[in-house]
């Protein structure tokens, strides 16, 4: 028992000696009053050692070391992947011409020659040429229904087809969906859905990828030339991605989804 626990125990003893006893009077000695006394009993052995405690809860975060030193650089990383392709870019402007070359040789003397003739038979052939020539352009405008200028031909195609289905259809003959990129142009093609009695066609001009980003059915975008109807483009619902020229010659966007006649375009060259 430890010392702060006798004190208590011995005031209670000395409180207990000076009360008298039940049964027995001041008359009666002291020593007919038999009284208990409580003492102390003998330090008892060291018990064993507890089992480990719980964890205490978590200290207070303590304060932020100093900055260390800035590290040596570390080596180069290697080289990423390539990005994807851009766009196509607008075509350049023609460079200028080069130094005219020396004069090649003299060619070896011709062979004398009756050249009346000649130049009759030829002046001939070339009267021929340009009748069968003036005969093409009218079986091609007229009889296959295509309409030309300079360096383009413009076929009209009497089937319905949505968009993407229209430029596979133009690509797949060696063309693109018409492309007017000029006054002259969008006038041609404006007259060609009239005369062939339409209201509207497919044209080359989308904004797919980008919303408000118009590009031409070759992936180049379009410059300054536009002819939009008044109001348009809006966007309608969201979902007007594709455009068609009406029979005024303006253009207006629409659904890729829907289906109408379209115009091809092709290159003089290539047909």
């Amino acid at each position: 028992m430890k010392s702060d626990q006798l004190l208590p125990l011995t005031l209670i003893s000395l409180a207990f000696l000076s009360r008298p006893r039940p049964g027995c009077t001041q008359h009666i000695p002291e020593e007919s009053c038999s009284v208990q006394i409580l003492v102390p009993g003998l330090k008892g052995d060291t018990g064993e050692k507890g089992e480990k405690g719980a964890p205490g809860r978590p200290g207070r975060v303590g304060p932020s070391g100093e900055k260390g030193e800035i590290g040596d650089k570390g080596p180069k990383g290697s080289m990423g992947r390539h990005g994807k392709l851009g766009p196509i870019g607008s075509k350049g402007e023609k460079g200028d011409g080069g130094d005219m070359g020396p004069p090649g040789p003299n060619g070896e003397p011709g062979i004398p020659c009756e050249c009346g003739q000649i130049r009759k038979a030829i002046g001939e052939m070339d009267i021929q040429v340009s009748q069968l020539t003036t005969e093409l352009k009218f079986i091609k405008n007229v009889v296959a229904g295509v309409r030309e200028t300079d360096n383009k031909i413009y076929l009209l195609v009497k089937e319905e087809k949505k968009y993407t289905d229209a430029q596979l259809y133009c690509q797949g003959r060696g063309g693109k969906l018409c492309m007017p990129k000029d006054d002259t142009t969008n006038a041609l093609i404006a007259s060609y859905i009239n005369q062939s009695v339409l209201i509207r066609v497919f044209i080359g001009i989308n904004d797919l990828e980008k919303e408000g980003h118009y590009v031409y059915s070759d992936r180049s975008p379009m410059q300054t030339f536009n002819k939009w109807c008044d109001g348009e483009p809006n966007n309608a619902y969201d979902e007007e991605n594709c455009v068609e020229m009406v029979a005024s010659g303006c253009w207006n966007d629409v659904s890729c989804h829907i289906t109408m006649y379209f115009i091809c375009e092709f290159d003089k060259e290539n047909v």
